[in-house]
């Protein structure tokens, strides 16, 4: 099953854990009962659907054991079962597969000139997105926080049309966050100190029974990248690129924050001492060559050029920065390349220092990809001490400026493959005849 053990080898860990703690008396039948059904649906996921007696040997647990979590997890709607498993030995065991409908996750981002939301199934289908252009910088956190709500409160009401609530909510915003609390320390490019996200959604949401988490938008875009059993994406940075430049760590397989949800703050590592005042009030951060706003610094022609027009969102500005460099604009390519060096540059040290197996350019910096992945490449093998840049390769994001809400609606419906007893279990009543 050499296809899905990378994707459930730590849970199978989990239970593995759970048994021998329940020997000491450190967790009870519940926790082992919760981690089995999240390895059963996992697997699911992973691996395909498959029978229960085919299940049962992919796992490593007896067929009793798979077949009443199974029966669970259907009765908790999140399994279906179908046709006849083709090519099985004797009597055909019956396929069981994952049931998109059983489970939905909402995604959202708070971002400098965009608030945005989406929504999923238990497959990672999407059921709903929504998006407005907002400037952020301009408002007070509780009327941002408003413009959020108004969007979250159009997606629950598509959720609703299909006769269903999220199971979780998890919404990313660029900076530093307190993930147990819910809490932005900092977030320089929205000019907000301690402000108490979680809490503010919680009031003007009327206190949901549903999870509602807050994380750091550079993070959720690393988990939009790591795609689930690929090896490839197992150990990679992820460069989040907007007018700020924040990062994410994945380390085998799994999202790394930090003690405190912190990790990842690439943009304000110290490049260029010399430099421009960042956002953040220090001198030389990466962010102040690499972010958008000093790409269109570069390129744009004076202070009427269209790149600095208000009127034009991040978006159009990319897109016309793309078509300039397509027809061969020295100005525009000369921009591109001096920050696709300083790139390639602050890519050398975290590779010193990480290593790890892939960094993907993400939001901006992916958009443009295709511009700068020559000055990228070449400064990071100038810059890393290993031979061959370590074995580190660059990668472009497919995801845009989307990356973050795609990664904050796939760690909300993973809350539920972490813990299936989230969605609550429906048993058939069964008639009494008089």
């Amino acid at each position: 099953m050499t296809e899905v053990t990378s994707g459930i080898e730590d849970a199978m860990s989990q239970v593995r854990d759970g048994w021998s703690t329940t020997a000491t008396g450190g967790a009870d039948q519940g926790t082992v009962r919760r981690a089995n059904l999240s390895l059963v649906l996992r697997s699911l996921r992973e691996g395909g659907a498959r029978s229960r007696a085919r299940l049962a040997a992919d796992l490593g647990l007896n067929k009793a054991t798979v077949s009443s979590l199974v029966t669970e997890l259907r009765e908790r709607g999140l399994v279906r079962e179908g046709s006849a498993e083709r090519g099985a030995v004797g009597r055909p065991g019956t396929i069981v597969e994952v049931d998109g409908a059983g489970a939905y996750g909402v995604g959202a981002e708070i971002n400098v000139n965009h608030v945005s939301t989406r929504a999923v199934d238990l497959t990672g289908a999407v059921v709903s997105e929504r998006r407005t252009s907002v400037d952020t910088r301009g408002l007070e956190p509780d009327e941002v926080v408003d413009r959020l709500v108004e969007l979250l409160q159009g997606t629950l009401a598509d959720l609703a049309a299909l006769g269903t609530a999220p199971v979780s909510a998890v919404v990313g915003v660029a900076g530093l966050v307190d993930r147990d609390r819910g809490n932005v320390a900092v977030a320089a490019n929205l000019g907000w100190q301690g402000v108490d996200l979680a809490g503010l959604l919680r009031a003007k949401l009327g206190d949901p029974d549903y999870l509602l988490e807050v994380d750091n938008e550079a993070n959720l875009a690393a988990v939009a990248e790591a795609t689930p059993g690929d090896p490839e994406r197992r150990d990679i940075l992820v460069i989040h690129g907007e007018v700020g430049i924040g990062g994410g760590i994945v380390a085998d397989g799994r999202p790394f924050p930090g003690r405190r949800g912190y990790a990842g703050e690439f943009g304000h590592i110290l490049v260029d001492p010399g430099g421009a005042v960042c956002g953040c009030g220090r001198t030389g951060c990466w962010e102040t060559v690499i972010g958008l706003s000093h790409l269109i610094d570069l390129a744009a022609d004076g202070d009427d050029d269209p790149l600095r027009s208000p009127l034009l969102d991040l978006e159009a500005k990319v897109e016309e920065i793309s078509r300039r460099a397509a027809a061969g604009d020295e100005r525009t390519l000369a921009a591109l390349s001096e920050v696709g060096r300083w790139i390639g540059t602050g890519a050398a040290v975290l590779t010193n220092v990480l290593n790890p197996g892939m960094i993907v350019l993400s939001g901006y910096l992916g958009e443009i990809g295709e511009w700068i992945r020559d000055e990228v490449e070449a400064e990071l093998a100038a810059g890393v001490l290993a031979p061959d840049a370590g074995g580190t390769r660059i990668a472009l994001s497919a995801l845009g400026f989307s990356a973050a809400v795609h990664g904050a609606a796939a760690v909300a419906i993973d809350h539920v493959y972490d813990d299936p007893t989230l969605v609550p279990r429906v048993v058939p009543t069964l008639e009494v005849m008089s």
